[in-house]
């Protein structure tokens, strides 16, 4: 039987070092499941695996997009399964981590054909966006769908918009659509959730973000101002900056913007992934990869 593991957890944990162990001790390469670090030129802010971890595992689905390239996690599932494919041919075990929750269940559950949307639908809600206000379309989503509404970015309209798009259009939630029949895998998936004591994470992310920005994430971020408008960086950390550039903030305050918004989307991916009874817990403040090792190894 071939085997998925899929290393996840929520930002800054320590997903990549522990993945990393794992991927050296079985010999096996690594499957990005990061959705902004499938593009160039990004890779300071997304925290992208670098030149040297990538010369001791190789990495799959990193910066192969430019910015402009359209993609979603429909797309993303086509992508990976074509590749398992290919790495089944070589070993019984290929290993995934990362964060974006979308994107792991699009490879575990598949996704729905989504439906088209109507263009008068498209142009309404756009208009109401525009008189209402983003805050006006939350609550409305929260009333629809209170689920989605729960794990939604709300300062992101784009997806905000999506899910009401696709809620009109059936008459039924966008939650359903994407947790309906699942599709089943001609492989067994083992997952394992890496979490560590929320104070601590805390302080992870608040230390992962000064180091980024020693790292000269100001000045990748000023390099990609120019491309703020396109959706692959509407994104915790680019955001902050790019207002930032445009005199809303100044620098401490938009540092500080990045860690709240970051620890927020912390919750939010444990949130989502805690509703997965399937996910195996390993707490990194007190067990070590090599419990994680010895639990996949007595599964494969």
């Amino acid at each position: 039987m071939k085997n998925l593991v899929i290393i996840l957890g929520p930002t800054g944990v320590g997903k990549t070092e522990t993945c990393l162990s794992v991927a050296e001790f079985f010999h096996v390469p690594i499957i990005n499941a990061d959705s902004r670090q499938i593009y160039r030129g990004m890779p300071i802010g997304t925290a992208a695996p670098t030149i040297e971890q990538q010369r001791r595992v190789k990495h799959y689905m990193v910066e192969m997009l430019d910015l402009q390239d359209y993609y979603n996690a429909s797309m993303y599932e086509a992508d990976v399964i074509s590749l398992l494919q290919r790495l089944f041919q070589q070993n019984d075990m290929a290993l995934m981590t990362g964060g974006s929750m979308m994107y792991i269940d699009a490879v575990c559950f598949g996704m729905g054909d989504l439906p088209s949307v109507s263009d008068d639908l498209r142009n309404e809600i756009k208009r109401r966006l525009k008189e209402e206000g983003l805050d006006s379309l939350c609550e409305e989503l929260r009333t629809l769908d209170p689920d989605y509404y729960e794990i939604v970015d709300k300062k992101n309209y784009r997806r905000v918009i999506h899910a009401l798009e696709i809620i009109h259009t059936t008459g039924t939630t966008f939650t359903s659509l994407r947790t309906g029949e699942k599709k089943k895998r001609d492989f067994n998936i083992i997952k394992i959730g890496l979490n560590r004591n929320r104070e601590i994470l805390y302080q992870r992310i608040n230390q992962r973000v000064d180091s980024m920005v020693e790292s000269g994430l100001v000045e990748e971020a000023r390099r990609l101002y120019p491309y703020k408008h396109l959706n692959a960086l509407n994104t915790v950390g680019y955001k902050e900056l790019f207002n930032y550039f445009d005199g809303v903030w100044n620098l401490d305050e938009a540092i500080e913007r990045m860690k709240g918004n970051t620890r927020r989307y912390c919750r939010k991916q444990l949130t989502w992934f805690k509703r997965d009874d399937s996910i195996k817990w390993f707490d990194l403040d007190t067990d070590n990869t090599k419990e994680i090792i010895k639990y996949i190894s007595n599964l494969i």
